[in-house]
């Protein structure tokens, strides 16, 4: 514990706190001598990290339990499964600085859940490179991140109903088989990119007046109207 603590810079009194708060994990045990290794010293450096960027004990308690209660990365990933994703390796503190003040404890176990984010030895593993840049964009723009993980739950949803309706398409045909939708997969992302570039010009043109409620826009829909009723 001396050794650990010197290691750490911190007193051997402070070392003992964060272990009745359950900060660290227990030592391994080998009769009457306890072991600490690199996992432990890594622990206290996050928590030295986390209280310089004002985070309370409470609040790193809370965020411990939820790291360490977490799905580990191959459960996460999956192992052997195909993926297009590149996932992202990062220190809690380094989660930290991606997203300030919304690093909850609430939002990491919303992510945790999510399947967002898994764990691996002393270091966080996010799923997604993109779906963290674009997580970390909307928090940027000052949307909580709660509220981004709340949509990315209905996402999800809507996204498993898609790659179903693909799935079905493809394998209902005579003598398809996965290697078909694998090869075909390109083709599902290129339709669902298409569409949900469509919806949203359509909810703009909405918003902004510029499209009717059929999704026309009114400038276009008043002369034919004009047209039909000056027909003979």
């Amino acid at each position: 514990m001396e050794e650990l603590a010197r290691e750490a810079g911190i007193t051997v009194r402070t070392l003992r706190f964060y272990r009745e708060r359950k900060l660290i994990p227990p030592p391994r045990r080998e009769g009457r001598i306890a072991w600490y290794d690199e996992d432990h010293l890594a622990r206290l450096r996050t928590i030295a990290a986390l209280l310089e960027r004002g985070h309370t004990l409470n609040g790193i308690a809370e965020l411990a339990e939820a790291f360490d209660h977490g799905r580990d990365v191959g459960e996460l990933l999956g192992l052997g499964a195909p993926t297009e994703e590149t996932p992202v390796r990062l220190s809690p503190e380094e989660l930290a600085d991606v997203f300030g003040e919304e690093a909850t404890p609430e939002n990491l176990s919303a992510a945790l859940d999510l399947g967002y984010l898994g764990t691996d030895g002393g270091e966080i593993v996010h799923v997604s490179r993109r779906l963290l840049d674009t997580s970390a964009a909307l928090v940027r723009e000052g949307i909580p991140l709660a509220d981004v993980l709340a949509a990315a739950r209905r996402v999800r949803d809507h996204a498993d109903a898609l790659a179903e309706l693909f799935t079905e398409l493809v394998l209902t045909q005579g003598g398809r088989t996965t290697d078909d939708l694998k090869r075909l997969r390109p083709l599902a992302k290129s339709v669902v990119d298409a569409e949900v570039s469509m919806a949203l010009d359509r909810k703009l043109g909405k918003l902004t007046g510029t499209v009717g409620p059929e999704g026309q826009a009114p400038h276009r829909a008043a002369r034919t109207r004009r047209s039909t009723h000056e027909a003979p």
